[in-house]
This record gives C-alpha cells, sequence and structure tokens, in this order.
C-alpha cells in the first residue's frame, strides 16, 4: 500500500534469484559438520580489520548507507518455544552446516565488540576457546551496545547457516532465541566469571551494585543486579525500594509490562507509595492506556498535590485521553511537531470514531460505520503500532528487503521496522496478541511465554508487515503539493514512499477501487476521513494502490493478499471484450501524447475523450470512467486561462462526473450546486474544485461560495485536516487552480 514494491524490476527479480540459486546449493551442504577454515586468531584479525574500516567510514561520513544495502529475509523456521532448563548444552565442534539444532544450547562469550551493517556481527568463543561467528538479525543497533568484550551469549537451539563466501555463522533471527546472561550467574563457567572480592552475597551489595550500574545508565545490568538482589529474600522495605529501582530502569529500557508488574508489587504492601504510583501512571502512559493512566495520577495528585513531575505528567496524559475520546487535535501543532522531530513521532492518543471491526462475507475482518457520517467526518485518527522513518532528502540508508518464500522485494525501511515491532513485542508482551491478530495469511500465529519471555518469531512479525504495512509521507499536506506540481503523477496519482508504518485498526480496511475514505498522514498519525456520504453498517475501503494509476487496463492486482478486488470498476475491465479492451487502451495512449503535445488540439482531445467515454457501457456514477478524467481536468485549466468561463464550467463539471460525482446544478445558469453523490477522491479534485470556482467568480459569485466549500471538503478529505487550506491555496496564487506553491516548501508555512 504505497510501498516501492520492486517484485516486478527485472534487475531485483535477477538478484533475487542469484541468492535463492545460493540458499538451494546450500542446503546441499545440510547436516555436515562445519570445519573452520581460518584459525582463531586470524579470523579475529579479519573480523577486527573489516569492523575498524566501518568506524573509519563513519568518521569521515562515509558508510554503505550512501547506496542502497540489500537485505535478504531466510526460509522461514520457528523461533525456539523450549524453556532453557529442558536444553542441552553443545560445543561449537558439534554444529552441522545448514541445521536447526533442536533440543539444544549454545554457551557463548564474546571475544571481539559488535559490528553492524545489516545485523550485529560478533566473534564468541565457547569454552573450548574455538570460536565462530555469530550473526544477530532483526534487533537493531540497541543489542549492539549491550555486547561487549566478554558478553556472555545463550544461543537456544543454534542454527548454522552457510554464507555465500562457503564460510558460515552462526545465525540468529528470533530476539527471544538470544539471552545476554549475567558473568554472575550460575551457568557461566568459573573461567569466565569475574574474580570475587567479597565474600558478602546479601541483598543490599546487589542493590548497590545495581545502583552503580544504574548512575552509569547501564540500565539493563541494574535490572540484573536488583533480579540478583530479590532472589536473596530481602527484608520488606529493602524490597520495596529494590522493585522500584527495577521498575525505573524498565522505564528507562522500555520494558513497561514489567514497570507496571514491580510497582504493583509495591503498591500490594503499599498502596500510597508515591514512586510506585508514578511508575506506573508513566508505563501505562507509554502503554497507550491513557485512562488507567489518569485514574493513577488521580491518586497521586490526592495524596502527593506537591509533586510537579506528577502535575505535568498528568496534564500529558489527560490531554491524550482527551484526544482518544473526542477526536480533536491540534493538527498545526502537529505539524510543526512533525517537521522538527527526527522521527517525526508524535505522542497524540487514537481517537476511534464511528467504526467497528466485523467479518466481512469473503475478505476476512473489516471496518464498518455504526452510524452515518457525511464526506469530510473523521473516522480514525491512530498513532502508528511501529513506524519507520526515512528522509526523502536524504539518498541514502535505503534496503531492498528481499523475501524467499514470498518472492517479493520492497524497496525502504521495512528492515527496520521489522527491528521496531520485534523489540516491542518482546519488550511489552501485553502487545503481542494485538499484533498477531492482524492478517498473516496461512502463517501460524501463537502468543506464547518461555521463561518468563514473550516469543517474537521475526517471520510471523514480517509477514503481518508485508501483508499491513503502509507506505506513507511525512506530511500529506507536502504530498499533495507535489502531486499537484508535478505533471508526471498529477492524473494517476501513483505516488510511492519509503517510509512505512502499521496503524493495527487501520490494518482491518479492505480494499476497494470505488472505496468510500481516504488516508492520510502526518508523522506517524494515519488520519482516515469518510470520502463520500457512508450509511451506517457500512464497510469502509480504500485503494491499496490507486485505480489512477492503472492506466493498462487491467483488474486491480490483489494476488500478495489472496483476493481479486469485486468492485463494479474491475467487473467492467473483465467483462469487456478485446476489441473494446484493445481500443480504449490505443485511444488513451492518443490522449496522452496530445496533452505532451506542443501545440495543443482541443478539439481533438475533446473528440478522443468522447470516444474513450463510449467504450463504458455501465453510467460513469457506477463505473466512474477514469481514462477521461485527465484530459476533462486539462481541459477545465485551459479554457480558463483562455477565460473562455462557461467551457471551464462545462469540462470541470465534466472531470468530476468521470471519477462518479453526482452533481445537481452548477451551470451558468443555476443558482444551485449540490453534490448528490461524492465520487473517487483524488488530489486533484481539490485542484478541479479551485478551477470551478475561479470560474464561477467571474460569473456567479454564489456558485463561487459552493465551490469553495467544496473544495475545503475535499481538500480535508485529501490532506487530513483544513487548518492550513488558506495556506495552501488563495487567490493571489499566480496559478489558475490557486495552489501558493511551485514545488513542495520545505517548511510548512503552518503557524
Amino acid at each position: 500500500m504505497d510501498i516501492h514494491d520492486m517484485s516486478d524490476i527485472p534487475e531485483s527479480f535477477a538478484l533475487l534469484q542469484k541468492h535463492k540459486g545460493i540458499i538451494d546449493k546450500n542446503q546441499e551442504l545440510k547436516g555436515q559438520r562445519a570445519t573452520p577454515k581460518s584459525s582463531r586468531s586470524e579470523t579475529v584479525t579479519q573480523f577486527m580489520a573489516t569492523r575498524n574500516s566501518h568506524l573509519v567510514n563513519d568518521v569521515r561520513g562515509v558508510s554503505d548507507s550512501v547506496s542502497v544495502q540489500s537485505s535478504y529475509l531466510p526460509l522461514a523456521y520457528p523461533p525456539s518455544t523450549a524453556p532453557f532448563n529442558e536444553l542441552n548444552k553443545m560445543m561449537l565442534e558439534d554444529l552441522s552446516l545448514e541445521t536447526h539444532h533442536r533440543g539444544r544450547y549454545l554457551l557463548l562469550r564474546t571475544v571481539t565488540p559488535a559490528d553492524i551493517i545489516t545485523g550485529v556481527s560478533v566473534i564468541a568463543e565457547d569454552e573450548d576457546t574455538r570460536v565462530a561467528l555469530l550473526v544477530l538479525y532483526n534487533q537493531g543497533e540497541e543489542l549492539s551496545k549491550l555486547i561487549e568484550l566478554g558478553t556472555v551469549l545463550v544461543v537456544k537451539e543454534p542454527y548454522l547457516k552457510v554464507l555465500a563466501d562457503e564460510d558460515y555463522c552462526i545465525h540468529v533471527d528470533h530476539i527471544s532465541d538470544l539471552i545476554i546472561v549475567p558473568d554472575f550467574d550460575e551457568c557461566v563457567p568459573l573461567c569466565w566469571r569475574p574474580q570475587i572480592t567479597s565474600a558478602d552475597d546479601s541483598s543490599a551489595l546487589w542493590k548497590d551494585k545495581g545502583n552503580e550500574f544504574f548512575d552509569a545508565s547501564s540500565y539493563w545490568l541494574a535490572i540484573q543486579c536488583y533480579t540478583k538482589a530479590l532472589e536473596r529474600n530481602p527484608p520488606q522495605d529493602l524490597m520495596a525500594k529494590i522493585l522500584l529501582n527495577r521498575a525505573l530502569c524498565c522505564l528507562k529500557t522500555h520494558q513497561f509490562d514489567a514497570a507496571i508488574l514491580d510497582a504493583d508489587s509495591v503498591l500490594q504492601s503499599s498502596e500510597l507509595s508515591e514512586k510506585a504510583l508514578l511508575r506506573k501512571a508513566q508505563a501505562l502512559y507509554y502503554l497507550r492506556r491513557y485512562s488507567e493512566s489518569c485514574e493513577t495520577h488521580k491518586l497521586l495528585a490526592e495524596n502527593y498535590p506537591e509533586n510537579s513531575l506528577a502535575q505535568h505528567e498528568f496534564q500529558r496524559a489527560s490531554a491524550r485521553l482527551a484526544e482518544q475520546e473526542t477526536g480533536k487535535y491540534e493538527f498545526k501543532k502537529m505539524i510543526l511537531e512533525a517537521q522538527k522531530r527526527h522521527p517525526p513521532h508524535l505522542e497524540r492518543g487514537t481517537y476511534v470514531g464511528p467504526v467497528t471491526i466485523k467479518a466481512t462475507e469473503s475478505h476476512g475482518k473489516g471496518l464498518f460505520t455504526t452510524e452515518a457520517v457525511k464526506a469530510g467526518d473523521l473516522l480514525l485518527c491512530e498513532k502508528a503500532f511501529g513506524h519507520a522513518y526515512h528522509d526523502e532528502k536524504d539518498q541514502g540508508g535505503l534496503t531492498l528487503l528481499m523475501n524467499y518464500d514470498s518472492n517479493r522485494m520492497a524497496l525502504g525501511s521495512q528492515v527496520n521496522l521489522i527491528e521496531t515491532i520485534v523489540r516491542k513485542l518482546h519488550k511489552s508482551p501485553s502487545l503481542v496478541s494485538e499484533y498477531i491478530d492482524l492478517h498473516h495469511g496461512t502463517y501460524d500465529a501463537s502468543n506464547i511465554r518461555v521463561d518468563g519471555n514473550a516469543v517474537v518469531d521475526t517471520f510471523l512479525v514480517q509477514k503481518i508487515i508485508d501483508l499491513n504495512c503502509f507506505g506513507c509521507p511525512l506530511l500529506s499536506r507536502d504530498s499533495h503539493i507535489k502531486v499537484l506540481c508535478d505533471p508526471r503523477i498529477y492524473a494517476t496519482e501513483n505516488k510511492k514512499f519509503y517510509s512505512t508504518g502499521i496503524w493495527c485498526m487501520a490494518s482491518y480496511i479492505n480494499h476497494s477501487c470505488l472505496c468510500n475514505i481516504r488516508r492520510s498522514f502526518i508523522g506517524d498519525m494515519m488520519i482516515i476521513r469518510a470520502s463520500k456520504d457512508i450509511p451506517p453498517d457500512t464497510e469502509i475501503t480504500f485503494w491499496y494502490g490507486s485505480p489512477l494509476a492503472n492506466t493498462r487496463g487491467i483488474p486491480a492486482n490483489l494476488e500478495k493478499w489472496g483476493f481479486e478486488c469485486d468492485c463494479a470498476s474491475c467487473q467492467d475491465i473483465r467483462g469487456l471484450s478485446e476489441n473494446v479492451a484493445s481500443t480504449r487502451q490505443r485511444l488513451y495512449a492518443d490522449i496522452e501524447h496530445l496533452l505532451k503535445a506542443d501545440e495543443i488540439k482541443l478539439l481533438t482531445i475533446q473528440k478522443t475523450n468522447s470516444k474513450i467515454a463510449k467504450t463504458y457501457s455501465r453510467p460513469q456514477s457506477e463505473v466512474p470512467r477514469l481514462l477521461v478524467w485527465p484530459a476533462y481536468l486539462a481541459l477545465t485549466a485551459i479554457w480558463l486561462k483562455y477565460d473562455k468561463f462557461e467551457k471551464a464550467i462545462k469540462f470541470g463539471l465534466k472531470a468530476l462526473a468521470a471519477l462518479g460525482f453526482v452533481i445537481d446544478g452548477g451551470l451558468i445558469s443555476d443558482t444551485q450546486l449540490e453534490v448528490k453523490t461524492w465520487g473517487l477522491m483524488t488530489d486533484g479534485v481539490v485542484g478541479c474544485w479551485m478551477l470551478l470556482s475561479h470560474a464561477y467568480s467571474h460569473v456567479s459569485p454564489r456558485l463561487a461560495t459552493q465551490a469553495k466549500e467544496y473544495t475545503k471538503t475535499s481538500y480535508k478529505i485529501c490532506v487530513g485536516e483544513d487548518e492550513t487550506f488558506d495556506e495552501t491555496y488563495g487567490k493571489h496564487s499566480p496559478r489558475s487552480d490557486g495552489l501558493l506553491f511551485k514545488s513542495v516548501p520545505r517548511k510548512s508555512t503552518a503557524r
């Protein structure tokens, strides 16, 4: 959905096939014993040389991100679901190539710092001092900061993968398959443990150690020390202090579920603990449970009215709750925040309007209206579950993600999105069910916890992203301006974006080329408004790809999602005879040529467009005549330029009718202009209404006023808000459609 799908590009497909061939060849080695190609010292030296070259390039401002990187999803395999105490230890010499060693685990210690390319790489040794390359995928830079020289790791049910150069590595794709072990853990060999300088093994000592790590911002190590302190059964007052400290560390590391558990443990014995209430309220806020956060804040305010931090946090939580309940947002402020923040992640609550999730007849679950709504009404304003931002001005930092299982490729930020969601689910298991309930095809989805932690299946995360993610701009307003300024995409609205995100509620909206809503974006907030009047208990739909971009005369390709579009437009295309279909395509090619010609032949364009219109058999209110829309819109602007206002109005109304609009009145002789049925809402509709408004201003001020209102409504539907309308369109524009920009503004003029 508006992402850069590269699957049909021959060069990308050839690259995928090349790597699939390597995978197939490597499968022939399955089960063979792994033989090191280099000695321990050679392996470490080569790794460090490569790592140092990356560091030098980073200092110079040169990195792999200058060009497009490639990332390959291997053949999907399930994560380990076995408790650690049921696994048997193995050594590096026991590993077999291309094998998942079920029922076993590796205990390793890093002998180099970590390196980051498309994954986190490190050289690790076992107790026999043998070394191997360990590569951790989809776990982000945060993990590299935790893995230092001498870090002890457990790899559950390890997978030994053959690399392209015929060497091998321990390949970890699931975040829950890796355990970072504190060096004081009982499973760590004595030779790897630090020397003990004190016989004191008390709770107080471990708490003090935890405090030292906290002061050094080593929150994960602090958590491990506090956990060790709690295992020593401290007295009640000390236990409360340790739990509060651990809760704070969990907040710092975004483990919000764990923070709530620790805070609740304190509140069981001290129900008005100031710190426990504050920690809980904060964790609930970050889990977007604003009502519960506010209820906790009320207790704080009643019992600790002088706590200024709590007062500020209460105001923030109350603001989010108000947005959640009313759907009232300060859109201009949101635009400014999105431009200033990097990444543009806004602190806003999700508003769910008059819509609900229900089962459809043939497309699984969908989103339905619960009451009648009007065109322009806000149905949903949703904060992203996960969002990966790519600055469009940055030519690098993109990844071509290749998926062997689906045979598809996408260019953008999907790799970062996978990492973001994997980490989020691992840290806050309470969010897992919301995410895995999204459409995932035939892939097995289960919500399992092992050893107290969520088991996160990276391939399930990726599958859900593949079927549910949206490409998105930083601001739909800027995207709207770009469409109107760029004639190459003006008619087709064929927009593609590198930034991607998952919006869970919006993911339930099914496709239709003749949709009844429009989505727009401000940062990581998706705004969904009705694009026409919708009765109650009606499924809301939007297009997964603009039907205006479908100029080849074929039905929408929804094979990826496992169904066909059954809208009237696709039915019309399927019902065309071969002769009519070829005639329609030939005439549209003629129109494209005529509109690009140096000499505009108006009469020829009109006649050719009329011929295209005759290839449609059903009324345009049922089947929009999308191929005649671009020419009618162009004719409207041309006649207006020549001050032929009556002709401009005639073709402007024809252009809207081609999109399925049914309009009463609107001619010069009329006193009324009323949209009886709204048609397809594209960015060009706003420009069309502005052209009409301009023409009416010369012949019928009353109709001009009415057209201006329809312009603002159309703008609100396309952009998500109308607060910036007067800064985007105005009478002082040199353009006939009133747009105040010749190109996309670098910074919004919103104030």
